[in-house]
């Protein structure tokens, strides 16, 4: 098994013949990933447990952004502004293949409210020193509408460009995985922890459960952390049993992705007052339009959360304010949401509304030894994890040696060498592994068939600017062997990610993709009809059918 390929088989033996960690991090999203790479390029020997698939929650859900925060700004949070622009520029650095500069548009409807975009946006280019993605400038009436033909013109004053970043969040997070298990990191996904490991109120480690085998281990760790974003009042109520304060307030963000026939261009727009304060951008992904986000306290968290009907009509009666192309709800191709999983220090800030929450994470550390990580965002997950290991450090006893990860590359950005080959927007994700998929599919020529042919509909209409190798076969048993792909959810979410793109399609070739996968892994029929049936209950909560 090649080095920093994922792969379970390989990782379960391992954790039956070792008998003590240095770090167990508890949650498989960008912060727990985030930390398990920390610790393991620091030399830890680290152990990271997800009780789902890597990213299911939160982490998959964003905007797909790499940014500062132009709405923290505005709220007068210029430490997080600061040092999140920072963080997006390593991240450019070190996830080339993953991470794009993007122009955003501002239109100005009110020339007052224009110079104060402006002014922040000039701020905001300044706060970014030397890691500046590009110099924002104003735009004329006319080089908005040439660039964006859909937007209603008849207030429209002008504009401003101006620069930041996009990603694909859940490939972040596989790549994330297997750069940790090249540095020598050890992590399980459908691994759930059941309880802490305690003796004389001090945390010794985790015992945890093999959800597709229901074996329990005892996992043994000098610092157990406690990474699980939504679900952090879980495992703290684990540790202590009398706790009733909650630390956590979810806001569910609402997205839904239109055809590029709502919006054809490839810049972004950002509207950024709604009528609630709000701001809603609409982003170019993967040659469709994604349209978000909203802000909207929930009383539950939850794995699987479900756009509410008001987010719903919010985002689609914004977007025609401003567009000239009205969408309705059967136009939606896809519609999701994701818990942010803000931290709240006090009842005065549980009355806050979410909007106004700092997104600054917070540490906490238990009398036990726990350390606890809440709130954050996807740009900064590197200096959060950088942050909590010092401080594991400090609680564990650890030998002290500093972090890496500035300048640490993300497994795949080793494509975007001065001597690659040039490779397709399709194949570009994948980074170094596009390759490696390619010579399968060159030993195999059956393998390079699209997941889509065989369906009435043609595939080429889906992405027609995409080759006819793409969502092939091979991709799907990659997937499985080195991606650590368990469930037909795993790939056709959060690996090809078209359940975020397209649900129905997603629906359509989840029969072929669960039949792929059976084989590839040795499942019965049951199992692949149980799969398919799954996944289709899942993605009819993604469309309006």
């Amino acid at each position: 098994m090649m080095k920093g390929f994922l792969n379970r088989e390989r990782f379960l033996k391992i954790v039956k013949n070792k008998h003590l960690w240095d770090v167990v991090v508890i949650g498989g999203g960008a912060t727990g990933l985030g930390i398990a790479l920390d610790s393991s390029s620091r030399g830890y020997k680290t152990i990271l447990l997800e009780q789902s698939d890597f990213s299911k929650s939160t982490s998959s859900r964003s905007t797909k952004l790499v940014h500062g925060g132009i709405r923290y700004l505005a709220q007068g949070n210029i430490k997080l502004v600061w040092e999140a622009l920072k963080e997006r520029g390593y991240l450019l650095k070190n996830a080339p293949h993953l991470v794009k500069k993007k122009k955003f548009i501002i239109p100005i409807f009110d020339w007052k409210m224009g110079i104060f975009y402006w002014i922040g946006l000039k701020i905001y280019e300044w706060l970014s020193g030397s890691l500046s993605f590009g110099k924002s400038r104003f735009l004329s009436k006319n080089e908005i509408v040439k660039n964006i033909p859909e937007i209603q013109c008849n207030q429209l004053k002008g504009g401003i460009l101006y620069y930041d970043g996009q990603f694909d969040d859940a490939r972040m997070a596989i790549n994330l995985a297997q750069t940790c298990v090249k540095q020598g990191g050890i992590l399980l996904n459908y691994f759930k922890v059941k309880n802490l490991i305690k003796k004389k109120n001090k945390i010794l480690g985790v015992i945890a459960s093999d959800i597709e085998t229901k074996k329990e281990y005892k996992i043994c760790a000098k610092i157990v952390i406690n990474a699980t974003g939504i679900f952090s009042d879980s495992i703290l109520k684990m540790d202590n049993t009398s706790k009733n304060h909650s630390f956590i307030k979810p806001s569910q963000g609402t997205h839904i992705v239109l055809s590029k026939s709502f919006f054809s261009s490839q810049d972004a727009i950002v509207i950024p007052k709604t009528s609630d304060g709000r701001v809603l951008f609409c982003i170019p992904w993967y040659e469709h339009v994604l349209v978000g986000t909203t802000d909207t306290f929930l009383d539950k968290c939850v794995l699987d959360p479900i756009p509410l009907e008001k987010e719903i009509n919010f985002i689609l009666k914004t977007f025609k304010q401003y567009f000239l192309i009205r969408p309705n709800k059967n136009d939606i191709l896809s519609a999701f949401s994701g818990l942010r999983p803000l931290f709240v220090s006090s009842d005065h800030d549980m009355k806050n509304k979410t909007k106004d929450i700092s997104r600054t994470h917070k540490l906490m550390v238990n009398d036990s030894g726990l350390i606890s990580i809440i709130g954050g965002k996807w740009t900064t997950y590197r200096k959060m994890a950088e942050d909590t290991i010092d401080k594991a450090i400090e609680i564990g006893g650890l030998n002290k040696k500093p972090s890496l990860t500035k300048n640490l590359k993300i497994y795949g950005s080793h494509s975007f060498s001065k001597k690659r080959e040039k490779i397709s927007d399709y194949w570009e994700k994948y980074g170094e592994d596009a390759k490696k998929i390619k010579k399968l599919i060159q030993q195999h020529s059956f393998l390079g068939q699209s997941l889509f042919l065989n369906h009435n509909h043609d595939h080429k209409s889906f992405h027609s600017f995409y080759d006819d190798d793409c969502y092939t076969e091979a991709e799907v048993i990659w997937m499985v062997r080195n991606e650590m792909a368990r469930t037909v959810e795993d790939v056709l979410a959060r690996r090809f990610r078209l359940l975020f793109l397209n649900a129905k399609k997603a629906i359509d070739i989840a029969p072929k993709v669960a039949s792929i996968m059976a084989k590839e892994m040795d499942r019965d029929e049951t199992w692949e009809k149980l799969q398919v049936s799954n996944f289709v209950k899942l993605a009819m909560q993604y469309f309006y059918p």
